[in-house]
């Protein structure tokens, strides 16, 4: 890796990363496989060997997977420089995009349509939730000890309404034991496969206190950034254990919303962020929000990624990965329980959140192509049924 390259290639990285910024639908998964596509069999700029490394070092590191993929890509392309200017122009247009939708939000949020539009939104975003989880689960639940821990973490989240972050140290420490070497056993074979899935954080998401909202917030996205391993829903159940449990900046309903705003935009869930941040701080604070929560994935991948690929073999490390990935789900089935008692109050949310799930199951669908049904059918359900319950949440 390089740390100089000419301007023509850091100009070339930013205007494809704006690009894929824009149009880049469709979750972590089908963003990689975009840059693979265009980056390694169209334009050459690396080879297969060096996408599959940057794909597994990327999995690895807390944050958003395809943002720190481009990070890396833009790296071994632009050099230190070419990092910042791509990762950044990635991100930028779904900065831009949440940020408009903030104001709107802020402007427009007490009229009615806009309360109908999220009355049928709300429950689709818990399908939403519901059908990750179990895709996750599918992918990485291996044995009984993944499901006793999952079990374990559903029913103390439910109990207590929260999440608690000793459960992930323990599951993590119950993981070694397990399936690392301190007895010896051998590593499970499937292991380097969890690593994108994502792994919640192991210390509470806790902001030093500050008497400026922007400081509290950025401080409480850096550390979101920094200590939530994985994208997408993963990062649900901790951003609203701390921005509407711990903080109160939000409600549960606005929580819910800020998510799928988070859902419909180009970029990661993640960039709920900016939308919380302009809901507590408006524009700065949707700022430093946005910077706050992905700041911590450019310094991982540029300081962090070469000692984890040194260490990503240890059996130990990956007994750790494997132990929390069982506290994992069971965390977030627990927080879509919390948050369905929000979303679903009525005989049409419990069958709008049972049709998207069926839905979701059955045919391959885009989350915009579901949030604009479920806003149409809000919108003509809400004046015909005048739902007060939602109003009082």
């Amino acid at each position: 890796m390089t740390t100089e390259a000419p301007r023509g290639r850091i100009r070339e990285l930013a205007l494809y990363f704006l690009r894929l910024g824009v149009l880049g639908f469709g979750g972590p998964v089908a963003l990689v496989g975009q840059m693979e596509r265009e980056l390694v069999a169209d334009r050459a700029w690396l080879g297969k060997e060096q996408m599959r490394e940057a794909i597994a070092i990327c999995q690895s590191l807390p944050g958003p997977l395809a943002i720190q993929v481009g990070i890396y890509i833009s790296y071994l392309r632009g050099g230190f420089w070419g990092a910042w200017a791509g990762g950044w122009a990635f991100i930028l247009p779904n900065f831009l995009i949440v940020a408009a939708l903030g104001a709107l939000y802020v402007y427009l949020g007490d009229l009615q349509p806009v309360t109908a539009i999220f009355y049928g939104v709300s429950p689709a975003v818990i399908a939403l939730i519901l059908h990750s989880c179990w895709r996750l689960a599918r992918l990485g639940m291996e044995d009984w000890l993944q499901w006793a821990i999952a079990a374990v973490c559903f029913a103390v989240t439910i109990i207590l309404k929260s999440e608690v972050a000793l459960l992930f140290i323990g599951a993590g420490v119950v993981g070694i034991l397990y399936y690392g070497s301190v007895f010896r056993r051998p590593p499970a074979s499937t292991l380097m496969g969890l690593a994108p899935l994502g792994i919640p954080a192991v210390l509470p998401l806790t902001p030093a206190a500050n008497s400026s909202v922007l400081a509290k917030l950025l401080l409480f996205f850096l550390k979101a950034g920094s200590l939530t391993f994985g994208s997408g829903l993963v990062i649900v159940p901790f951003l609203e254990q701390g921005l509407v449990q711990q903080y109160g900046w939000l409600d549960e309903r606005q929580f819910l919303i800020a998510v799928a705003i988070g859902m419909i935009s180009p970029g990661p869930v993640v960039i709920t962020a900016t939308f919380v941040g302009y809901l507590v701080g408006g524009f700065w604070g949707s700022l430093v929000s946005t910077i706050g929560i992905f700041l911590p994935s450019f310094l991982l991948v540029l300081i962090a990624a070469p000692m984890l690929a040194r260490h990503r073999g240890n059996a130990n490390v990956q007994g750790f990965v494997k132990g929390a990935y069982g506290a994992a789900i069971g965390t977030i089935l627990g927080a879509c329980v919390l948050l369905g008692q929000i979303a679903i109050g009525d005989w049409l949310t419990a069958l709008v959140g049972l049709a998207c799930l069926a839905v979701l199951f059955r045919w391959k669908v885009s989350n915009p192509l579901l949030i604009v049904v479920t806003a149409v059918i809000g919108l003509v359900a809400f004046p015909l049924l005048h739902p007060t319950w939602v109003m009082v949440k």
